[in-house]
């Protein structure tokens, strides 16, 4: 029996002596924390931010000036190709010439009338009796001024700013601001923006042209008295003053070059069937397409409409009208 105790208790020992000594244990260290990554599930749409974005370009350019030079009573074929409006012609065929542009109407008055006002208010003469076309209704110049941008019209041969009358040279009809009661019931407003031409120099020497210009020659310069190379060398004239001041900015710009009307009835545009007949119209800007022709039918509309467009402004009148084509093809 002791035998068999003792051989019980070496085996015991035996058995202990074979097991791997006990040490103190390790600290447990915690798998490091991964960032979860979310895959987004087949039907789940990508958020916007993960898509590029682009800023649209514009219809028109935003011109910081714009100007407009308007003449008298000429259809397109007897302007373009014609030797007596060789700098004119110089223009056309350097910068953008629109070969289908249509006044609005016969005679002069209404014609200006619709280039700031988007209507010709029932006007449909020159309007000799001034007191009855006086016209109580917003304006191109309301809208400039509202955006925060000035403006003003340089009339020549005008003999004093804000002037109601007529002179030898000076015809009221040529000039459409004097028309609008808040303009011209407005003394300061008037006196400040409806100037003579002689101004304009004072204003380049300034530095102060305002963004929109809207220059009318007198009546023997807008070619209605006179021939036309004495309004192709007035208009150089006014050129060699302007291209330099507005190229000094290095800001973008547009000088206009139209005409009030044609010697034709032709027509296009939701003007009626018989308009103001067919004119020859030149944008001249480091924006433009050089040596280009646009055969697109524009109206006088579509010019008041284009410079809305460029400063964001409200369509007036007509402009609003689906037939009246917003001027885009000439832009770089």
């Amino acid at each position: 029996m002791k035998k068999i105790l003792r051989m019980t208790i070496i085996a015991s020992l035996l058995a202990a002596a074979c097991q791997p000594a006990q040490t103190e244990s390790a600290p447990t260290i915690p798998p490091p924390t991964l960032p979860l990554r979310t895959i987004p599930s087949a039907t789940t749409a990508p958020a916007a931010t993960d898509f590029p974005t682009s800023t649209p370009i514009p219809l028109v350019p935003n011109f910081s000036h714009i100007v407009i030079i308007i003449f008298e009573n000429k259809e397109f074929g007897t302007v373009i190709g014609n030797s007596d409006m060789a700098y004119f012609n110089l223009l056309a065929n350097s910068y953008t010439l629109l070969t289908q542009h249509y006044a609005t109407t016969h005679p002069s008055l209404p014609n200006y009338i619709s280039l700031i006002g988007g209507d010709t208010f029932g006007i449909d003469d020159n309007c000799v009796d001034f007191d009855d076309c006086h016209i109580d209704s917003p304006s191109l110049p309301d809208m400039i001024e509202a955006s925060g941008r000035t403006w003003k019209t340089y009339q020549d041969d005008m003999p004093e700013p804000c002037f109601e009358g007529e002179t030898l040279r000076y015809v009221r009809k040529h000039n459409p601001f004097i028309f609008f009661d808040p303009i011209r019931l407005n003394r300061e407003r008037c006196l400040r923006s409806i100037v003579p031409l002689t101004q304009m120099d004072a204003d380049i020497a300034a530095n102060d042209l305002p963004n929109f210009t809207f220059i009318t020659p007198d009546i023997c310069y807008s070619s209605h008295d006179c021939d036309l190379d004495l309004a192709d060398g007035w208009l150089k004239e006014q050129m060699d003053k302007l291209y330099p001041a507005l190229e000094s900015t290095g800001e973008p710009y547009l000088i206009i070059l139209t005409w009030d009307e044609g010697q034709g009835e032709h027509s296009c545009c939701g003007l009626p069937e018989k308009a103001g007949g067919r004119i020859a119209t030149v944008f001249i800007s480091p924006q433009v397409r050089e040596n280009f022709q646009d055969a697109t039918p524009y109206s006088h509309y579509s010019i008041l409409k284009t410079i809305s467009e460029a400063w964001g402004l409200p369509h007036l009148g007509r402009t609003a009208d689906a037939e009246t084509t917003l001027i885009t093809s000439p832009w770089k």
